[in-house]
């Protein structure tokens, strides 16, 4: 290799006579540290105690106990996609969703949240009269969920 002077200014760039070697083993090197970087920043860990959080998965049916009961919608779907709850239960539905949702009765008048913005909730008293209550969002009305009331 030799160094070129240009104008008194020092050394400029190496060059060999014949040919321009590339640095493989430096793009190696740099593309691992790279990937490792990007794998350890995916990973999330905490010194100092440990702390875990971890999302029940989603359950397609579901007794509410007490007087109040929760529907949440979140990807375009009801969980739980099946409920029951006594007559008369307060049922809250909580969009997580960006989008609006509602949760209507299909075959009656027995309930609708009407529309509910991303982020919000709203509430319904479950129907005195005990029975299979089919409902969908009016929005996205393959979006189906049951409440049973007995």
């Amino acid at each position: 290799m030799s160094v070129i002077a240009v104008d008194g200014l020092g050394p400029q760039m190496n060059v060999n006579a014949n040919r321009v070697r590339p640095r493989r083993g430096r793009l190696a090197a740099a593309s691992a540290i790279c990937a490792l970087l990007a794998l350890t920043g995916c990973s999330s860990s905490s010194s100092g105690g440990s702390s875990s959080s971890t999302t029940p998965a989603s359950s397609p049916a579901g007794t509410a106990s007490g007087a109040a009961a929760r529907i949440v919608i979140k990807d375009f779907l009801f969980n739980p996609a099946s409920l029951t709850v006594a007559p008369g239960t307060v049922v809250t539905v909580l969009n997580e969703d960006k989008t609006p949702h509602t949760a209507t009765a299909t075959d009656s008048k027995a309930f609708d949240t009407g529309t509910i913005a991303g982020g919000k909730s709203a509430t319904f008293k479950a129907p005195a009269t005990a029975g299979s209550y089919s409902y969908i969002c009016n929005i996205h009305q393959y979006m189906k969920g049951t409440l049973t009331v007995r």
